[in-house]
């Protein structure tokens, strides 16, 4: 259920910011797009921000290159999408700015003078497309396909279980405003370099299975031989998955001071409590969380939460 005062926000306001959450992926990057385009019909004007860059591989998404990761002067309204924190947002927790949150994360904070939160939305594209909807904006060909790709990265492409009826009705209604799914998907997951794949064969080098739950990990200097990013191992935390015996997937990327751990599970098992536990968040399937340690004691701390919570 759409807050009415998000409706009436939009409506009386001119100019909006629309933030959303540090490495970026398509329900992120797609629902602001979405968002941002519709606003713009109505004419409105929006501030596209993101603190990093926008991986490579989201480069086809229509709108993509007006992100910009400097913050406009006056604070207009802010809606933050895909998350409900601004420190997650790379705003910080100080920042001050009336605020609007769209978000479908199971683990919530108390930021935003208007919250929108529906844990049960299989993507923040689902509820952008419904706020779009209810503003009475067209759906044109670019933002279908910014929403099909919010939807599709969100869905596993429409393997996962949040996938229901609702999803593949709204999906089917964005194709036939003119989003292409066989281009979408070539431009997911068949159009990688050779560096990329190449760090998913060390990386897969790396894959320990303990019980039934696999970690994986990546360093920086796998980065540096494979000349790839960390936004090259977006979706790696899926792979063990693939496996009958693995029911979570646990994959460490190095940063600066510790790791950075990407969760993923099947079924019932939640791991967003796992990550919430560590000052993480997220999804009952798909969370993750930040950790300063050796790779070692992190990997025992994690294993013990996840068989803790059996």
């Amino acid at each position: 259920m759409i807050p009415g005062a998000l409706i009436a926000l939009i409506e009386k306001g001119e100019t909006f910011l629309i933030a959303t959450h540090i490495n970026p992926d398509g329900d992120a990057l797609g629902s602001s797009l979405a968002l941002s385009l519709a606003l713009e019909s109505l004419g409105k004007k929006t501030v596209l921000y993101d603190r990093d860059r926008i991986p490579d591989v989201y480069h086809f998404l229509p709108g993509h290159e007006r992100f910009t990761n400097a913050l406009p002067p006056g604070g207009p309204p802010l809606i933050l999408l895909d998350c409900n924190e601004p420190d997650r947002a790379g705003l910080g927790e100080g920042f001050v700015s009336y605020s609007a949150v769209i978000d479908h994360h199971e683990t919530m904070r108390d930021f935003g003078d208007i919250r929108w939160v529906e844990p049960a939305a299989a993507a923040t594209g689902m509820m952008v497309h419904s706020l779009i909807e209810a503003l009475g904006v067209e759906i044109t060909k670019e933002i279908a396909t910014n929403l099909y790709t919010a939807i599709a990265v969100d869905t596993g492409t429409f393997r996962f279980s949040n996938t229901d009826a609702e999803v593949l009705r709204v999906s089917a209604d964005l194709v036939d405003s003119g989003a292409d799914p066989g281009a979408i998907s070539v431009a997911l997951y068949e159009s990688w370099s050779e560096g990329r794949f190449r760090l998913l064969l060390e990386v897969l080098g790396t894959l320990e299975i303990v019980g039934d739950i696999g970690v994986s990990f990546v360093t920086k200097g796998m980065l540096e031989e494979t000349g790839t990013t960390p936004e090259d191992t977006e979706h790696f935390s899926n792979f063990p998955r693939i496996m009958k015996r693995v029911k979570v997937s646990a994959f460490f990327r190095e940063i600066d001071g510790g790791w950075k751990v990407s969760l993923r599970s099947r079924g019932d098992f939640d791991v967003a409590k796992v990550a919430d536990m560590f000052g993480g968040g997220g999804h009952r399937n798909a969370a993750g969380y930040k950790v300063s340690s050796d790779m070692k004691t992190a990997k025992e701390a994690l294993i013990k939460a996840v068989m803790a919570d059996r």
